[in-house]
């Protein structure tokens, strides 16, 4: 098994924030990061996919077409987007790294391509701060 990442950035915007609780609960919670007018971070998308290379290319997969995959379920989604307002997929979610990981999963299993697994997902929000997510 031969394991191949594609790695994708994108920017967006979001707060933290739980609309069950009080502003003061929130801002005890999240911080800074349930600020009233958002904040904004550089996203970096590492998609790794794992299989077995094709002996006629010697791929696991194309990984041009990867990108027009991720670009096109996610990226276009996702940057320069309001990750609470605008994003069709994190609709009634909170807006958390982690369950931003879990939704773009969602958004790329179904389009890869037989013959190939997803394997995983690292999602930096800061260079410190990064999520890992290997599927249900």
């Amino acid at each position: 098994m031969v394991y191949i990442t594609r790695i994708e950035h994108f920017n967006a915007a979001h707060k933290l924030y739980n609309p069950a609780w009080t502003h003061e609960q929130n801002e005890a919670v999240f911080g800074k990061c349930a600020n009233e007018n958002w904040h904004g971070h550089n996203f970096e998308l590492y998609v790794t996919i794992k299989g077995t290379p094709n002996p006629d290319t010697g791929f696991v997969y194309d990984v041009k077409k990867l990108s027009s995959i991720i670009k096109k379920y996610v990226i276009d989604k996702l940057d320069h987007k309001n990750l609470n307002v605008d994003v069709d997929f994190m609709a009634g979610k909170l807006c958390s790294i982690e369950n931003l990981v879990i939704a773009i999963w969602q958004q790329l299993q179904p389009h890869i391509p037989a013959g190939v697994q997803l394997h995983s997902l690292k999602l930096y929000e800061t260079p410190r701060i990064f999520v890992e997510y290997y599927g249900n």
